[in-house]
């Protein structure tokens, strides 16, 4: 069995210096994402006296206890709107994740109703399209836990009003596809919202929080004059009782959550999944996947050391390691499932690529899964790459990436700069899920190599024109590019325009992706009943 022979030397000062790097970067992660809960959980006393749980205590009593949860995008939004960044709320405005509900994995999305009565928040469309994609991709049953105020008119953008309705046309194609969406409303889900329970399959109401109905009292006095309250328009009994749109009504939160976890187990969705393998332990200890990164990503990393401590017995068969060197294949198990691997111990050259794209067609013909571990500058450049067909070897391999038949799971681990972030299947190219780790860093090139590259540009202009280069303007052209790009390509930027499915700590690595391929697997092997529409109501 060839178990990997680590070199990592953990007491080095170097590997010690990178730990505490990347445990700053998870300590502040963490803060960002308590800052969501902690603004979320000021309308406490509020909640309380209308006889209302929160919305992360709705998640709570909704999840099975001691299941595994994986949230998603829990930094969206972050820097998006407010730019300070001790001041910006991640999380668009809602809790959601894959989870279990009686036994049965689904995908679950919770209005973050403490934060503004759950308006719509900055990149909160994006995300909840995300949600929706992954959910129909995997055959997830979409279970949505529902109050919000709406769109904030205060803030009003066209973009929005139109790409909201993208909502709407994804739960009609779950539904059509077979795949079940369940609503829960606690509370409002009036205007453009009320299509959110009219267009579920199953639906909970709130017995005297409820509300759902296309125009409030205030904008239906305004268009018509008629005067009438939230309970006559849109109330849960009547709901229940008189139009329909209500399948259950429950007495409270509690309730509710207890008649939709019932729901789910009734319709027997568990009964089509299968349980996910363990698989041996890595031999290497994963908390030493926080020293092997560098702190400014600027110093070479073996990421063998990165895979070993990942993969099942820390074994794995790397394929062609002579050919093409800085570009690491290799196969593994990760929980027993069998899968590709794909990293880099430098750019992308033509005999990477090539290495690379016979791989992922060799993964292809066994159906075996491919997990991408990004740490690259980009694809090498230079006249001896440019005539050994970089161009033409890269874009097989980006032709490979881009039609393959198997699932792909995507980690930036270090750097992914250039096109080596399409090659490595990066977000452009639909990976099945996309993770970061909190020193991951995104960008078309490097800050310096950015700033550098318009110097020239410049003073080549000047001398074009017979002018001597203005040093005093390149300098100030530098800083501000060296600024821009540094602003932009940190992890938790990037995570906060949904440029991820979330940040996570490198030592959750094997975790999230067993997860993930088991989700991929049983949603390639799962049957569903697809309609020619989604299920209408009476």
């Amino acid at each position: 069995m060839p178990v990997f022979q680590s070199r990592l030397n953990t007491a080095s000062a170097v590997v010690r210096d990178n730990t505490e790097h990347t445990t700053a970067l998870i300590a502040q992660l963490h803060t960002l994402q308590a800052r969501a809960a902690q603004e979320s959980a000021k309308a406490r006393p509020r909640f309380a006296k209308r006889g209302q749980l929160l919305p992360r205590e709705r998640l709570a009593l909704l999840l099975d206890a001691g299941a595994p949860f994986l949230e998603l995008a829990s930094l969206a939004g972050y820097l998006v709107g407010e730019s300070d960044p001790e001041k910006s709320v991640p999380g668009a405005g809602m809790i959601a994740g894959i989870g279990y509900v009686s036994g049965t994995r689904c995908m679950i999305v919770v209005a973050d109703s403490g934060i503004d009565a759950g308006a719509l928040q900055p990149m909160g469309l994006e995300k909840f399209q995300r949600l929706q994609k992954i959910a129909l991709d995997n055959r997830l049953p979409f279970v949505h836990l529902v109050e919000s105020a709406g769109a904030n008119l205060m803030q009003y953008r066209v973009e929005e009003f139109v790409n909201g309705g993208g909502n709407f046309y994804q739960l009609a194609r779950l539904s059509a596809a077979g795949i079940p969406v369940l609503t829960l409303v606690h509370g409002s889900s009036t205007a453009g919202g009320a299509y959110m329970p009219g267009l579920s399959d199953y639906v909970v109401m709130v017995r005297d929080r409820a509300k759902a109905f296309l125009a409030g009292p205030p904008l239906l006095k305004a268009a018509t004059g008629e005067i009438a309250t939230d309970e006559e328009l849109g109330g849960a009994m009547l709901h229940a009782s008189v139009s329909g749109l209500a399948e259950y009504l429950a007495d409270d939160d509690a309730d509710g959550i207890r008649i939709l976890r019932e729901l789910v187990d009734k319709l027997g969705w568990n009964a089509r999944e299968s349980a996910l393998p363990v698989g041996a332990e890595p031999t290497l200890d994963a908390n030493e996947l926080l020293g092997i990164m560098s702190r400014d990503g600027k110093k070479p990393a073996d990421m063998r050391e990165v895979i070993a401590r990942i993969v099942d017995a820390s074994d794995l068969l790397e394929f062609q390691p002579l050919y093409g060197p800085a570009t690491v294949c290799a196969h593994a198990r990760i929980h027993g499932i069998p899968v590709g691997v794909i990293t880099n111990n430098g750019p992308l050259d033509p005999a990477g690529a090539t290495k690379a794209t016979h791989f992922i067609q060799s993964c292809c013909q066994s159906d075996i899964p491919i997990v991408y571990l990004q740490n690259t500058t980009g694809f090498i450049v230079g006249k001896d790459s440019e005539r050994a067909g970089m161009i033409k070897h890269g874009s097989k391999m980006i032709q490979a990436v881009s039609n393959a038949t198997v699932p792909q799971i995507t980690i930036l681990c270090g750097s992914a700069f250039g096109a080596g972030n399409f090659g490595m299947c990066g977000r452009g190219f639909n990976p099945s899920f996309l993770f970061s780790w909190p020193n991951a860093r995104t960008a078309v090139m490097g800050a310096e190599q950015a700033a550098l590259t318009m110097s020239i540009v410049m003073e080549s202009a000047a001398r074009a024109k017979g002018l001597e280069p203005d040093a005093e303007r390149i300098e100030a052209l530098r800083q501000k590019i060296v600024a821009n790009f540094e602003r932009q390509t940190h992890a938790f930027y990037t995570s906060g325009r949904m440029l991820d499915d979330g940040v996570i700590d490198p030592r959750d690595t094997r975790r999230v992706i067993a997860m993930t391929l088991s989700v991929c697997r049983d949603g390639r092997n799962k049957t569903v009943y697809p309609l020619t529409f989604g299920v209408a109501r009476p």
